[in-house]
């Protein structure tokens, strides 16, 4: 997978998992990174899926309705890459914190719906539900922080609350920050995400 890799300047640090929004590349959240960890190395992933151009993380059937055969495959195929780029950059693999913006914070939900060991913990910015009606693996330990929209057009309210308590039903411990700028991912979200973050690790 097209990604960007950043050393840091403390190897006890997790490696902050970078997953930008649909339309989004590599580049786009790297000044997040900046802002909840200028030491962590940083691993910046672009989504192999192309929706008119603009990369994805996977494929959608249509506005909120995921193609779920699509995201078990990719959610696999980002997982294994986590092995590989661990393997080619030498960051411990237990010890990495996904950091997502509406699509990339949808895969990385998915990797906790799939993966018992695939994050140590998850900074989520406007993500859904990514599948229902599973078993989730055992969460415990695991930390996860949900920025959500009160109002946001594209993630319905309740998507946030059921997936908390999806989340929290397998052992995670969720804290859910509640703006009211629709689907933006907006600076005061980040900062709240970067004093979790300080909290937990």
């Amino acid at each position: 997978m097209k990604h960007i890799f950043k050393q840091g300047t403390d190897n006890s640090k997790p490696t902050l998992l970078l997953l930008h929004g649909t339309g989004g590349t590599e580049q786009d959240l790297l000044p997040l990174a900046e802002l909840i960890d200028p030491e962590a190395s940083v691993l910046s992933v672009r989504g192999n899926v192309l929706e008119n151009g603009m990369p994805r993380f996977f494929r959608r059937l249509a506005e909120g309705v995921f193609d779920e055969e699509d995201l078990i495959f990719r959610t696999e195929e980002l997982h294994k890459f986590l092995n590989e780029a661990a393997e080619e950059h030498g960051f411990d693999r237990s010890n990495i914190v996904a950091v997502g913006y509406s699509n990339g914070a949808n895969i990385a939900a998915s990797l906790l719906f799939h993966y018992a060991d695939s994050l140590k913990g998850a900074i989520l910015h406007h993500p859904m539900v990514p599948r229902r009606g599973i078993d989730l693996p055992d969460l415990a330990e695991v930390p996860v922080f949900i920025a959500a929209g009160k109002n946001d057009p594209i993630c319905p309210a309740q998507e946030t609350v059921d997936l908390q308590e999806l989340l929290a039903g397998a052992g995670a411990s969720t804290e859910v920050h509640w703006e009211m700028n629709g689907h933006s991912l907006t600076r005061t979200e980040v900062d709240a995400a970067a004093e979790w973050y300080r909290k937990n690790f």
